[in-house]
C-alpha cells in the first residue's frame, strides 16, 4: 500500500471515529485542572534527540500539548498524529505551537515523523515520568504489558505562561477530539490569525 493510501486510510479512520464516536467534551476530571499551571516537563528529547523544556516549545500565544498512547503500535494514535498534522499551519497562524508526548523512544518518534511527514514536535517520555506528573497513566495495563505506562489520550491548550486554558478528551481511547475543535477553541481564546 502506498504512503498516500495509508494516510488516506488513517484519515478515513479519524473521520469515522469523529462521526460515530461520542461527542468531544472537556476533560474536567482528567489531569491537571483548567486554570492551573501545567506541570513542568523537565527536559524531554524530541524525535531528533534534541532536548526541550516546556518554555521553548511555546508559541507567542501558547502551546497545544497532547498526550497519546504510542506512535509505534496504536492505530488510533497514528490516525490522530496524521489528523493533527493537517491543522498545524492553522494553529501556528494563531500563535501556538504543537507538541505531542508519549512513552515512545526518540527513534520511534523519528521513524513516525518521517513516515507520516509530521510538521510538529514529538516528545519522548520513556519512563512515563511526565505522564505520571500529569496524572494521566492508564491504570488498566499491568507491568509487562506493552501498554504499561501509556497515558489516557488528552489535548491541553496552554497559554504563553503555561496556564491550562482548555483540555479535550474522549472516554474511549479509540476516539480522539478533532483538531478543528481545538482550533475553534484557540479562536475563542483570542488567538485568531491577525491578532499576533
Amino acid at each position: 500500500m502506498t504512503s498516500f493510501l495509508k494516510i488516506l486510510r488513517l484519515t478515513a479512520i479519524v473521520a469515522a471515529v469523529a462521526f460515530f464516536g461520542a461527542a468531544t467534551g472537556f476533560a474536567e476530571d482528567l489531569g491537571p485542572a483548567i486554570g492551573t499551571k501545567a506541570p513542568d516537563i523537565g527536559t524531554r528529547l524530541d524525535q531528533s534527540s534534541k532536548p526541550h523544556e516546556l518554555s521553548d516549545l511555546m508559541g507567542q500565544n501558547g502551546l497545544v500539548l497532547f498526550f497519546y498512547r504510542s506512535a509505534d503500535w496504536c492505530p488510533f494514535c497514528q490516525a490522530q498524529l496524521v489528523e493533527i498534522n493537517t491543522g498545524v499551519a492553522e494553529i501556528e497562524k494563531r500563535g501556538y505551537h504543537v507538541a505531542g508526548l508519549s512513552y515512545d523512544s526518540p527513534e520511534i518518534l523519528q521513524a513516525t515523523t518521517v513516515k507520516r511527514q509530521l510538521k510538529y514536535t514529538l516528545l519522548s517520555d520513556p519512563k512515563s515520568e511526565i505522564i505520571d506528573r500529569y496524572n494521566l497513566r492508564d491504570p488498566q495495563y499491568p507491568p509487562g504489558n506493552r501498554a504499561y505506562g501509556v497515558p489516557k489520550a488528552i489535548i491541553f491548550v496552554l497559554d504563553a505562561q503555561g496556564i491550562i486554558k482548555a483540555k479535550f478528551f474522549e472516554d474511549n481511547f479509540k476516539y480522539r477530539p478533532r483538531i478543528t475543535t481545538v482550533i475553534s477553541k484557540l479562536d475563542e481564546l483570542g488567538g485568531r490569525s491577525g491578532v499576533n
